[in-house]
């Protein structure tokens, strides 16, 4: 199995769209990238850890969760980076799976590739994501292209009507 570790706040502070919405929404920024990821996830059969700095809180303790079957979310203890977490676990399994961290600190990706992850930049998966996303659509554009989208299927039957009329001239 592919396990990708990625660099929470790294990634957040990297892919546009993330940087716009955690202006007005850290929260909202961290949720926006595990739902993508979560997709993600799901259609490229992999699991997913997305581990978050929380060195700077004070007597903040390590919390992970099982967010989805294959995204767990880690919440860093005080004192330790996601950086310092992401390089003990891939000691610990880099050898063993197909191992990716995605991180654009450039330290952290010869330490890791020393390990036997590879690395990927935030923007490189984020553009891998983005192709993902339009294959899924693609693939759910061309299983819905059977169904005919038709204006009277949307409109109640007299406005339809009136529209009718309206093309036709009367």
């Amino acid at each position: 199995m592919r396990i990708i570790f990625v660099d929470g706040y790294n990634v957040i502070n990297s892919w546009p769209n993330l940087k716009k919405e955690k202006k007005y929404s850290f929260e909202g920024a961290r949720q926006t990238l595990i739902d993508i990821l979560h997709n993600y996830s799901v259609y490229e059969e992999c699991k997913i850890v997305i581990v978050f700095d929380a060195h700077m809180v004070a007597g903040s303790i390590e919390k992970k969760e099982e967010i989805y079957k294959n995204v767990s979310v880690v919440f860093t203890k005080d004192g330790e980076t996601a950086d310092s977490y992401i390089e003990r676990e891939v000691h610990n399994i880099g050898r063993k799976f197909e191992v990716y961290v995605v991180t654009s600190d450039w330290l952290q990706q010869q330490i890791i590739f020393q390990r036997g992850a590879v690395r990927i930049s935030s923007i490189e998966f984020y553009n891998e994501v983005l192709k993902t996303q339009n294959k899924i659509t693609s693939a759910k554009g061309s299983s819905e292209s059977n169904v005919k989208n038709n204006l009277s299927d949307n409109l109640e039957e007299d406005i339809f009507k009136k529209f009718e009329a309206w093309r036709r001239g009367k």
